[in-house]
């Protein structure tokens, strides 16, 4: 499959990860759809792009609201002519990354990780799944803490293990292609801007999934950084 012509949607496009992955979409000639909660940031974003091969179309959206992701999804799929490529990017750490116990993470934020970085998920793959093309791909980022679990980033590592789960779910109910995507440690707002990849320098990953990679053996599977890196060297 080729990303040129394609539709993409992209949540949690406003910054780090998810405004990397829309400008390499964009820069591939795809039409992408990007939604985020900050309208400021995310229209940001689309403005840096105006010298792109495809057009960007912000939409300011919750995931955590389904009402909201369902009218982006229709959006997308209204003007774009169904969707082929969803990145369920969005999500949120509550504290300072390597410092949330899960023993003494609150209530509030436990509930709000899980809504935005599961249930959220969750909402964007449902609501676009109606509106999918054949051959469209699914990809929800991940991490190393939702097999391996490290002390200190609680209700986040168990956030990206229920997200992974429910990749395969779908994987196995759909007819679509779902993968896990593995970007490996990045430097970001969300991480606190500690030691890691820019989010630049790993949304190829992002590409090379969306188009590239094989379908059936990424199915239900996990597309690491190596993988990619291994696939596209020269």
């Amino acid at each position: 499959m080729t990303l040129s012509g394609a539709t993409a949607v992209v949540t949690g496009a406003s910054r780090g990860l998810g405004a990397a992955v829309v400008r390499a979409f964009a820069d591939a000639g795809a039409a992408v759809f990007a939604c985020a909660r900050n309208r400021e940031r995310l229209e940001a974003v689309a403005d840096g792009l105006r010298e792109a091969d495809g057009p960007v179309t912000t939409m300011r959206a919750d995931v955590r609201d389904e009402f909201d992701v369902e009218r982006f999804a229709e959006t997308a799929a209204r003007e774009g002519d169904g969707i082929d490529v969803v990145v369920a990017n969005a999500g949120v750490y509550h504290g300072t990354p390597g410092e949330t116990p899960l023993a003494d993470e609150s209530y509030a934020a436990f509930d709000d990780t899980v809504r935005t970085n599961v249930r959220g998920a969750f909402a964007t793959v449902r609501e676009c799944i109606p509106h999918l093309n054949e051959g469209a791909r699914v990809l929800v980022p991940s991490g190393e803490l939702a097999a391996d679990a490290k002390a200190g980033y609680g209700a986040y590592a168990v956030s990206k293990a229920a997200a992974e789960g429910l990749v395969r779910q779908f994987a196995a109910e759909e007819q679509q292609t779902f993968a896990v995507v593995h970007p490996g440690q990045l430097s970001t707002d969300l991480t606190g801007g500690g030691p890691g990849r820019d989010p630049d320098d790993v949304a190829g990953l992002f590409r090379w999934a969306a188009a590239d990679a094989d379908a059936e053996s990424i199915d239900g599977e996990t597309v690491s950084l190596r993988e990619w890196m291994d696939a596209t060297r020269s």
